[in-house]
C-alpha cells in the first residue's frame, strides 16, 4: 500500500508581544513551514503573526487566517474550532506542514489545542513552547511568582470571575481579565487584595500599561489583561 504523504501541524508559541522573546525553535519552525496559520480578529488583525514577522523571515509563506468566536456559547465555540480545523486539514492533506502561531505559550489557554484535539488522530501534531504571558508580566513588574514550596495558581479572569479561587494559598495569576475587570476589582477589594495585586495590560504590545498596584482601581477593557496577586 502506498504511504500517504501528509503534513505536520505545529503549534508555535510566540510569546506575549515582545518579538525578542521568540525562541530559536519557534523561529526555525515558522521559517520552515510553507503555511502559516493564526487567529484573525474581526478587524483583520493577526497579532501573533505580526509579532513573529519582527523576528522571523516569513516572506513567501501561504497565510491562513483562522476565525474564532468571542461568544461564550459552547456550540458556537465548537463550530468555530471545527471550521478552523477543516481549513488547516486542507493543507495537511496536501502534504504541507502548517505552523499555527499563538500568543504566549501553546499549552496555556491556546486555541491551537482545540484544533490539535480535532486533528491529532489523522495528522502528526507538534507543540513548540513559548514564553507564557504571566511570566513576561511578572518580569515586567519585577516580581517573583513563587518561593520555596509555595503554589502558583493560573486562573481565568473571565467567565464567572475568580470567586473563591482567590482564597487559595500561594500566588494567583488571573489571565484575560479585560471584560470582567470591574467584577474582578470588586472581588479583590472585598478580600483586601487591591494594594498587593498588580497588573499589566497588553504586555509587550503597543499600548502596554503597567500597574504595580490596583489600589487606585484603574480602568481596563483590554482582552490581554493579566493580574498577579502574590
Amino acid at each position: 500500500m502506498e504511504q500517504r504523504n501528509i503534513g505536520t501541524f505545529y503549534g508555535v508559541g510566540v510569546g506575549p508581544g515582545d518579538p525578542e522573546l521568540l525562541t530559536v525553535k519557534a523561529i526555525r519552525t515558522l521559517e520552515g513551514c510553507p503555511v502559516l496559520a493564526a487567529p484573525q480578529t474581526a478587524s483583520g488583525e493577526m497579532t501573533a503573526l505580526n509579532i513573529a514577522k519582527q523576528a522571523a523571515n516569513l516572506e513567501g509563506k501561504t497565510l491562513l487566517p483562522l476565525h474564532f468566536t468571542m461568544s461564550r456559547d459552547k456550540a458556537k465555540q465548537h463550530q468555530a474550532h471545527v471550521e478552523a480545523a477543516q481549513a488547516v486539514r486542507t493543507y495537511l492533506e496536501q502534504g504541507q506542514d502548517v505552523a499555527m502561531a499563538v500568543l504566549g505559550d501553546v499549552s496555556v489557554y491556546s486555541t491551537y489545542c482545540y484544533l490539535m484535539d480535532l486533528l491529532k488522530d489523522e495528522f502528526p501534531c507538534v507543540m513548540v513552547p513559548g514564553v507564557p504571558a504571566f511570566c513576561a508580566v511578572a518580569a515586567r513588574l519585577g516580581r517573583s511568582l513563587t518561593t520555596m514550596n509555595s503554589p502558583l495558581h493560573i486562573l481565568p479572569g473571565g467567565g464567572e470571575g475568580p470567586g473563591e479561587t482567590l482564597d487559595l494559598p500561594g500566588a494567583k495569576v488571573l489571565m484575560k481579565s479585560g471584560r470582567n475587570f470591574p467584577q474582578v476589582l470588586d472581588e479583590l477589594e472585598a478580600r483586601g487584595l487591591l494594594e498587593q495585586a498588580a497588573m499589566v495590560e497588553n504586555c509587550g504590545l503597543p499600548g502596554e500599561r503597567v500597574y504595580p498596584s490596583l489600589e487606585e482601581k484603574p480602568q481596563s477593557s483590554g482582552y490581554f489583561t493579566t493580574i498577579i496577586i502574590p
